[in-house]
């Protein structure tokens, strides 16, 4: 199995080296050259079996020779055995032929623990084998740094930086940053917002001496090894209702792309998915895009669901990448548009991306309301992000199909949010009880490259 960048200028790499490379050396990110297929007969075999087998088998054909069966499977069993539920995934019925899928049974009580606890296992036994030691610096809107963090604490091989846009997380998100106390994982609170923060960690990667200096690495969602995780839970959330034999519809709340990027390579890998809907907040890019109306970036609009407050989602990209028929010249050079503001999009493109994806956008009041409404309709506390998608769900879904929302967050991660929307105080799971009396440890610093790339090296150095 090898990777291309999406701008075809890089190397192929095998997943060892994507994975620990993260970004393309020409600024691109890495995709599989081909997608690996699955049966319908593979695909059936999957009902009723554990979590960890399902992951096994769906990703197995990705990895190629970097680990035998046997240090795959055991990676798997020591990613997912601190989640809160045995089923890692529950699917949970909302109302008739509408499903939630709960992501948020994971160590820091979101989806991004499904990618980023398997990713730690994979760089620990990478790094043990080659004898290296690599910095990882991520930027986040929330949820990816702290399961970074929590992912990567203590470990020998890796120093974490974490870049998050200072007084626009929550503050359950921003305390799961900085109160680890290990001292190999740093929280940074830039001032600036997430699109600064994701500029100047591709800024750091595409400065070659600084990036071979510190033998930089990255964890955010450009790294394919965090896409081919979630690739996961589309099977067993599928197979549960019926799959390969019934056809199964996803609604995913996105900002990076990544997620639902992860159920398009589940359909191409044979998964009957009927329709991708993308849910947006009022921070609308990617919806405006699929509605024919171009990318082109505005001003990010602080909300109740900040981890969707993006209007540069890095994992477009790789949708681009296919709607272009793989032409890494023409990816290229929209993203060179992006840099001045924002790129139309080819009418050949424009209908791949619409023959893949649906969109809907949700704004503040709807998303107060979606949370007040569902409690009192089906019990369940949602988080202001599953209550985007849950009513784009609603909005666009075929009621023949079932229809999976993904719930990618725990409500007690957005406490003031969802208290103000439902007058409910949703409580932290026990393991989390104390999390407002740790003690925190954070620097601020200014949305600067040299000042981050010369605090990283003087950490480093200590």
């Amino acid at each position: 199995m090898k990777y291309i960048s999406t701008r075809g200028q890089a190397p192929e790499l095998t997943f060892e080296e994507a994975m620990l490379t993260g970004l393309a050396r020409d600024g691109g990110l890495y995709v599989p050259a081909e997608i690996p297929q699955m049966s319908l007969g593979d695909i059936a075999s999957l009902a009723g079996q554990p979590y960890e087998h399902v992951a096994f088998r769906v990703m197995r054909p990705f990895i190629g020779e970097t680990f035998t069966d046997a240090e795959f499977q055991d990676i798997i069993a020591l990613a997912y055995a601190g989640f809160g539920h045995d089923a890692r995934a529950p699917l949970v019925q909302l109302n008739e032929g509408h499903y939630l899928l709960e992501l948020f049974h994971g160590p820091t009580l979101a989806f991004k623990d499904f990618a980023m606890q398997l990713i730690g296992q994979l760089f620990e036994e990478a790094l043990k084998r080659r004898g290296d030691r690599v910095t990882i610096v991520g930027a986040t809107s929330g949820d990816t740094g702290s399961a970074a963090i929590e992912a990567f604490r203590g470990l020998d091989a890796v120093d974490v930086f974490i870049l998050y846009p200072h007084g626009r997380i929550s503050e359950v998100q921003r305390r799961q940053m900085t109160t680890p106390t290990e001292a190999n994982v740093h929280a940074l609170a830039v001032d600036g917002d997430f699109d600064d923060c994701q500029a100047r960690v591709k800024d750091m990667f595409n400065d070659f001496d600084f990036r071979d200096d510190v033998r930089l690495s990255g964890v955010n969602s450009i790294n394919w090894a965090r896409v081919l995780a979630q690739v996961v839970y589309y099977f067993s959330s599928a197979v549960s209702l019926g799959a390969p034999h019934r056809r199964v519809s996803f609604t995913v709340p996105t900002g990076n792309f990544g997620d639902i990027f992860a159920g398009y390579i589940a359909k191409r890998m044979g998964l009957p998915i009927e329709r991708l809907v993308v849910a947006t907040n009022q921070n609308d890019i990617l919806h405006r895009c699929l509605n024919g109306q171009g990318y082109h970036k505005g001003e990010t609009i602080p909300s109740i669901s900040p981890s969707m407050d993006i209007q540069v989602s890095s994992n477009f990209e790789r949708a681009l990448f296919d709607a272009y028929d793989r032409d890494g010249g023409a990816v290229a050079q929209l993203m060179e548009e992006l840099r001045s503001g924002g790129f139309e999009v080819s009418q050949g493109a424009m209908q791949a991306l619409r023959e893949q994806y649906d969109s809907g956008r949700v704004s503040e009041e709807e998303t107060h309301q979606a949370i007040a409404d569902w409690l009192g309709r089906s019990g369940e506390l949602l988080c202001p992000h599953s209550a985007v998608g849950v009513h784009v769900a609603e909005a666009l879904r075929d009621k023949a199909v079932p229809m999976v929302t993904l719930a990618t967050a725990h409500p007690a991660k957005f406490p003031a949010a969802v208290e103000a929307a439902s007058g409910v105080h949703p409580p932290l799971p026990p393991r989390m009880s104390d999390l407002y009396e740790r003690s925190e440890r954070v620097t601020r610093i200014a949305n600067d490259l040299g000042a981050l790339q010369d605090h990283i090296r003087g950490q480093i150095a200590n």
